[in-house]
């Protein structure tokens, strides 16, 4: 039997269930990221362990010699009952912002009818990378005009927009990603001539992408908004034609 083979393909109408929720779910993943990254913060085990003693000590269940080292487990159920609802107010404050932003990027006109939308320009795509049958990745390049620009907007270097980029879990030690977002960025330069610069989003709650971003030459251009309980900074990187010629060469 032969071994899987890898390969990145351009998208087909029948993927357009498993796009549509392959970009929910990225963007889902960072809600229990920063959830994560709040439950581990040293804040956060302060107010846990102090609330946690305040109720042992009320209701006198510290450990004591009457029953061995059975005492010890007398202050579980309280560290317990502490920690549901810290976890449970954390996630309150954390899940607006995450839903509102899937939301959005769901009801973007792009995957409306992603065959038209990413078909508009050369540069464009949107491309799958998977492993024999095994879905590992997707990447989206929009290098539309935007419509009704202005003589402002004409003025600007010439610029496409990585919308979505997602690698699943097991397979982003392999850095797989930096090859994919090779692929979608030789692509978009080498079909325009014209185009100057390529943006990508940044954020910390995504961190197996901010290396390849960085890998690949992006750099942080700005910051665009506070997200979460502990305020993460998104931002938007790019990547200019001089750098990637200078990198390809």
């Amino acid at each position: 039997m032969a071994d899987p083979v890898a390969q990145i393909r351009p998208y087909s109408p029948e993927d357009r269930k498993l796009v549509q929720f392959m970009v929910s779910k990225a963007n889902l993943q960072a809600l229990a990221v920063a959830n994560n990254k709040a439950y581990a913060h040293p804040l956060t085990i302060a107010i846990w362990a102090g609330l946690s003693s305040l109720m042992i000590y009320w209701l006198k269940w510290w450990p004591a010699d009457q029953h061995g080292w059975m005492e010890y487990l007398k202050p579980l159920p309280a560290l317990a009952s502490i920690a549901v609802p810290i976890m449970f107010f954390i996630d309150w404050i954390n899940r607006p912002f995450f839903e509102e932003m899937t939301q959005e990027i769901l009801r973007y006109p792009d995957l409306a009818d992603i065959s038209k939308y990413y078909f508009q320009q050369p540069s464009s795509g949107l491309w799958l990378l998977e492993y024999g049958q095994t879905f590992v990745g997707l990447i989206a390049m929009d290098a539309a005009t935007p419509s009704g620009k202005t003589k402002k907007i004409e003025k600007q270097p010439k610029t496409a927009v990585i919308r979505h980029f997602y690698v699943e879990e097991q397979f982003r030690p392999s850095k797989i990603q930096d090859d994919l977002l090779k692929y979608a960025v030789d692509h978009a330069f080498n079909n325009d001539p014209k185009l100057e610069r390529i943006e990508a989003s940044d954020s910390p709650l995504v961190s197996y992408l901010r290396p390849c971003l960085r890998s690949a030459g992006f750099e942080l251009d700005h910051h665009t908004k506070k997200v979460g309980i502990l305020q993460w900074n998104l931002g938007v990187r790019y990547l200019d034609r001089e750098t990637w010629s200078k990198k390809a060469n």
